[in-house]
Parts: C-alpha cells; sequence; structure tokens
C-alpha cells in the first residue's frame, strides 16, 4: 500500500496512543525512507524483527487502522449473561445487604457454576453495589444502658473465662 509522506505526518501528529505512534514512525522509515525494517526495528526503535514485519504486513493489509490494536475478546463467561442479570437484580431489589459468601451460593444454586470469592467481589463491584459497611452515623446510636449492658456482658465473661484457665 502506497500512502504519502505527509499522510502518514498527519497521522503521526494525531494520534495519542504511543504504541501507534511508534507503528507510524516504522512504516514512515521503511516505506517512504527506503531504509530496511529489520535495521530500524532494531537500531532505531528496539524492537525485534518479527514485530517490525507483523506491523509492516498489518499496514499492508489495512492501511492506517492496521495499526491500531485489535480488541481481544478474553475467555467467554461460564453464566450466560441472561442469567447474571437476573442475579444482579434479584440482588437489587433486596432491602438488606449482601454477604460475598451468600452471592456466591446464590449463583452456585441458579447457574451450578462456582466462582472463587475474589471474583464474586470484582462481579459485584461492575455491577456497582458496594461493601456492607456501618455507616459512621450508626457508630454513636446506642443508649447510655445499652452500652453499660453491653459493657457488663463482656467483662462478666472474660472474668469467667480467666477463673477457668487458673
Amino acid at each position: 500500500m502506497v500512502v504519502s509522506v505527509d499522510l502518514l505526518n498527519d497521522a503521526y501528529k494525531r494520534e495519542s496512543d504511543a504504541d501507534v505512534r511508534e507503528r507510524i514512525l516504522l512504516v514512515r522509515r521503511v516505506r517512504n525512507g527506503g531504509k530496511e525494517a529489520a535495521s530500524v526495528a532494531e537500531k532505531e526503535l528496539y524492537r525485534t524483527r518479527g514485530w517490525a514485519y507483523k506491523w509492516l504486513k498489518r499496514f499492508d493489509a489495512q492501511g492506517l487502522d492496521g495499526l491500531k490494536d485489535q480488541p481481544r475478546t478474553g475467555r467467554p463467561p461460564e453464566v450466560p449473561e441472561k442469567k447474571m442479570l437476573q442475579i444482579r437484580q434479584e440482588l437489587s431489589d433486596s432491602q438488606s445487604g449482601w454477604r460475598v459468601k451468600q452471592v456466591m451460593n446464590i449463583i452456585y444454586e441458579k447457574t451450578g457454576v462456582r466462582y472463587h470469592e475474589v471474583h464474586v467481589y470484582r462481579l459485584l463491584h461492575k455491577w456497582g453495589f458496594s461493601p456492607k459497611v456501618p455507616q459512621k452515623r450508626f457508630v454513636n446510636t446506642a443508649s447510655s444502658e445499652e452500652k453499660e449492658a453491653f459493657k457488663r456482658g463482656s467483662r462478666s465473661y472474660s472474668h469467667e473465662s480467666l477463673k477457668g484457665s487458673r
């Protein structure tokens, strides 16, 4: 594919992705500068010959769009998206919060797929849920009597456990 120097220069100036700019520079030096691809890649760009030939081949086949990264699909999910949407809806409809273990069990019951705890955290974050943490306004809402009863209950427990260990 023959592309003018002006077009390559303009594309180089407009491009914000550093990797694509480097590939445009390679094409400019090889196709319009008359230099050898291996030499440009190794001596000027500190890349391998294979890297240079790969991008030149993609440029010849697809033009400037071929120098951009292609989308990567990754591993397909084990659970269909429709099922996950149903689970997400069920979680969002509930007024109470959810623990990760509970969500893991719900996913397993509905789909038969067991996800790791960390992955369930990722899913919940992706769905817009946040961890269940007490808010600061609830810290001092207990009455004085409730606080005192709690203190007495924990003291008597600690004294009883100390007597038994002696």
